[in-house]
Order: C-alpha cells, then sequence, then structure tokens
C-alpha cells in the first residue's frame, strides 16, 4: 500500500530516489531538505542550512554526497549520512536545477534570469578544492534567450541535456559549452526531464500539455503523450 510522507510545510518541488533505491531525497519551497528509507517511509534525517525555497536536489552515484539549489541564491553540497555541509557556492540569482555526473566528480548548476542577472550553467570539479573555496567554476555557459527550467547530465557525463522556458532542448558540451544540438519540439516551457535507466532516451514534460520522449544522443524526437493539462513531472 502507498506510504504517505509528511515533512514539508510547502508544495514539493522535486523528489529524488538514490541509485539504489534506498533512499528518497525530497526538496519543497521551504528550505528544509529531507532523506527517507523508500522501504518503510521512514524520516532518516534532514539538511539543514538553506533560507529560501529549494529547487532541486541530486544524490551522487554511490550516495556519499548530496546536492541542493535554491532561491536563497546558493547551490550546497552535503554529507549524504551526516548531514554536515561541505560546500557552499553563492549566485546572483535562484538556482533552479542541479546535479551530479556520471562518476560524481563534477557538478552542473543553472541560475534563473531575475533581477537583471542572466541564466548561467555552471561547472565545478569536485577533485580541485579551489574551485570550490574561491567560487570559481571551471566552465560558465551564458544562456542569453529563454531560461533554462529543468536539465540533467547526457549519457557518460559529457553534456547536459536542458530544457528552456520557450520549449527548446538544448545539449551543451560538458568540456567546451558549446551547444552540440538544438531543438525545438515544445510550443511551452520544459518542466522536468528524466532519463531512461540506461541514459539512451528521456522523457519531457511541458506546460504544452504534452510529455515526450527523445534519443539522448541526437535529441530526435520518438514519440508524444498528450494531456489534457500541463504535465508536471513524467518519468
Amino acid at each position: 500500500k502507498p506510504i504517505l510522507l509528511q515533512g514539508h510545510e510547502r508544495s514539493i518541488t522535486q523528489i529524488k530516489y538514490n541509485r539504489e533505491g534506498d533512499l528518497l531525497f525530497t526538496v519543497a519551497k521551504d528550505p528544509i531538505v529531507n532523506v527517507w528509507y523508500s522501504v518503510n517511509g521512514e524520516r532518516l534525517g534532514t539538511y539543514m542550512g538553506h533560507t529560501g525555497a529549494v529547487w532541486c536536489v541530486d544524490a551522487d552515484w554511490d550516495t556519499k554526497h548530496v546536492l541542493t539549489g535554491s532561491a536563497d541564491n546558493s547551490c550546497r553540497l552535503w554529507d549524504c549520512e551526516t548531514g554536515k555541509q561541505l560546500a557552499l557556492l553563492k549566485t546572483n540569482s535562484a538556482v533552479r536545477t542541479c546535479g551530479f555526473d556520471f562518476g560524481g566528480n563534477i557538478i552542473m548548476f543553472s541560475t534563473d534570469k531575475q533581477m537583471g542577472y542572466q541564466c548561467f550553467v555552471s561547472f565545478f570539479d569536485l577533485r580541485d578544492p579551489s574551485q570550490i573555496d574561491n567560487n570559481e567554476p571551471y566552465m560558465k555557459i551564458p544562456c542569453n534567450d529563454s531560461k533554462i527550467t529543468s536539465a540533467v547530465w547526457g549519457p557518460l557525463g559529457e553534456c547536459i541535456i536542458a530544457g528552456h522556458e520557450g520549449g527548446e532542448l538544448n545539449q551543451y558540451s560538458a568540456k567546451s559549452g558549446e551547444v552540440l544540438v538544438n531543438v525545438k519540439e515544445h510550443s511551452r516551457q520544459i518542466n522536468d526531464i528524466q532519463l531512461s535507466r540506461d541514459m539512451t532516451m528521456f522523457v519531457t514534460a511541458s506546460k504544452d500539455n504534452t510529455a515526450k520522449l527523445f534519443d539522448s544522443a541526437t535529441l530526435e524526437h520518438q514519440k508524444t503523450f498528450r494531456t489534457e493539462r500541463p504535465v508536471n513531472s513524467a518519468a
């Protein structure tokens, strides 16, 4: 039977399982980041530190670290087991998406276009402490057109796949930052992107009342699922 988890005061923004599926991370429009046992719904703990709504959460491959991005203009790295904050990366605007690459060494996050600041995707290598200490990403990609509303790492950590406010999908190289592929299959904002287990395909959820299936490597459109209302999430 379903288990009801109650640990947030405001609406949920994202939920994420770790790779094994034994832990569930939840974030909401309150500053609380929760982690639960997925098997029985027991709350294991809370990552305390954010002062605004938390938009995104991710756990790395071996569930050592947790990454969160918030409207308090920060992206934070946590020790999964102890809940200790390992890094605080300050930004000029809200952090909308975040994620670890496949190896767990490189993190990316995107910021909102707000308060006169433009949307950026930042890449940090966690193996280089100076990048974290000086808040100096090894690469920062500006998004001049419409802001990024969802983003995931592509296969093998070679690129990221980003969905935009205007419905565009971009594939950015994680090495050079250039746009490798650009398609526009949605007419409105892309709310969510989730990869298949083997990373060969991904599904998008959009405000244009559709969810669509794409090829991860080419961004070729495979299938459309139509609904009556805007789609918040698809997996």
